[in-house]
């Protein structure tokens, strides 16, 4: 008589890491050349008060060592140096959109017009553009782009813009801040940290805040303009 056999429990599959994703991918803008190539980059988009500030930066060529990187992930002293390496060495240019316009024709637009002013600063009539995140630039002839997510991450000269809007917009807001010290400014560039809602709390907005963002204005003050719109 046959022994039944008896059956031996499955193992586990194991579920393979996903591969990194395309969007993380180092671009090798060479591939550009000779044709001037522009890193573009913006930087307040998320802020409550303040202007956004846009850059362009020329760069010569690739590095074959990462020197320039996204702003984000260097202190303050690095973002220095490397500001000064890149504004004395390489053709650049900032642009900027003013709260009045961030109000009047929203936050996307006016990050675009301000990197739209940044390009045309740079004096230049045709040249390939890198723009970080998913929208182009409109309205300018003569140039290609290209829309890159995580474009900071993944191109130096873009790398490069956002060290040079960054620098230049954390400096305005120091200024800013000796005028209006109430909302700690010199420390949170204008974002919405717990101090500067406090703030917001305790003496209300200025002329410089963003008075159509949440958390800007009282809720009772915003539910009625929002009724009168």
């Amino acid at each position: 008589m046959k022994q039944l056999k008896r059956s031996q429990p499955q193992k586990k599959k194991r579920l393979k890491k996903p591969k990194p994703q395309a969007a993380r991918r180092k671009v090798d803008w060479s591939i550009f050349l000779p044709t001037p190539v522009i890193g573009v980059d913006e930087v307040g988009r998320g802020c409550l008060a303040g202007p956004v500030v846009a850059a362009a930066v020329i760069l010569k060529q690739p590095y074959k060592r990462r020197i320039y990187r996204d702003s984000k992930l260097l202190s303050e002293d690095r973002r220095e140096e490397l500001y000064k390496r890149i504004v004395e060495n390489y053709s650049w240019c900032v642009g900027i959109a003013s709260v009045a316009e961030i109000e009047e024709i929203n936050i996307l637009r006016a990050s675009l017009l301000a990197m739209k002013r940044a390009v045309l600063g740079l004096k230049i009539t045709c040249g390939h553009i890198l723009v970080d995140g998913r929208f182009v630039i409109p309205d300018l002839d003569g140039f290609h782009q290209t829309a890159l997510i995580q474009g900071d991450l993944r191109a130096e000269n873009i790398s490069a813009a956002s060290i040079v809007a960054k620098v230049t917009r954390d400096r305005m807001m120091r200024e800013l801040a000796e005028k209006f010290p109430d909302y700690g400014w010199h420390e949170n560039k204008g974002y919405g940290t717990p101090t500067h809602r406090r703030a917001l709390e305790k003496v209300g907005a200025c002329e410089h805040h963003r008075k159509s963002f949440s958390g800007v204005l009282p809720e009772e003050l915003e539910a009625l303009e929002g009724e009168s719109l």
